[in-house]
């Protein structure tokens, strides 16, 4: 939860921030075609790939601050 909470939280954060500068139905593919979608869906999977990016930034910053003493000690079934 350490890394959860903060990361769903900040991924709301710039959600907002994205989304108040970016029209979801003026999204193309690319340069390419128009995004078919609805905008709750534009929406939802921005918030889910936000959240998975920060949350493995945070994952990262967590492992990296363990000592060796720790991470060595763990044992995995």
């Amino acid at each position: 939860m350490a890394v959860a909470w903060p990361s769903f939280l900040m991924a709301g954060v710039l959600e907002m921030l994205v989304f108040s500068l970016v029209d979801p139905g003026q999204l193309h593919w690319f340069g390419g075609a128009a995004i078919e979608t609805s905008a709750s869906t534009v929406y939802s999977l921005a918030f889910i790939v936000f959240w998975a990016v920060i949350a493995a930034a945070g994952l990262m910053s967590h492992l990296l601050a363990e000592s060796a003493t720790e991470i060595n000690s763990r044992t995995f079934r």
